[in-house]
């Protein structure tokens, strides 16, 4: 089994705790967006959309897993809602935000372009470390 460089101990610990904390703060967000929850509940899961990407290979998968599972488009999303008073904005980016928290406290990393099981957060999957 190759390596790859992923954090381990006390910092991947942290990390998950962010993405708890990520997850939580989101979804309040969005609560306290006046949106439906019928919404959040049909958007959540839209972000993995990206495994789509890998049928291109694992590098094109990737890099399209990683452009929706960054914390930028969605902070730069609730930038713009912010900046023109657009709830329906601001309520996109907490899912979307919530979404990307729920994937790292569960240990889903940005992924390396060697394969998708290999992530930043270590290697998920049957073949993992914590397996």
């Amino acid at each position: 089994m190759r390596s790859i460089a992923a954090v381990r101990g006390g910092p991947r610990l942290i990390l998950r705790l962010e993405g708890l904390a990520l997850f939580s703060l989101a979804t309040a967000g969005f609560g306290l967006s006046g949106l439906s929850w019928w919404l959040y509940a049909a958007l959540f899961f839209v972000p993995d959309i990206s495994f789509a990407g890998y049928w291109a290979g694992p590098r094109k998968g990737a890099i399209l897993y990683n452009a929706l599972h960054s914390t930028i488009a969605p902070a730069v999303l609730a930038g713009l809602g912010l900046l023109i008073a657009k709830p329906l904005l601001l309520g996109l980016a907490a899912i979307w935000a919530a979404h990307i928290g729920f994937d790292r406290m569960l240990g889903y990393g940005l992924k390396y372009s060697s394969a998708f099981n290999d992530t930043h957060l270590g290697r998920i999957g049957r073949q993992s470390e914590d397996a």
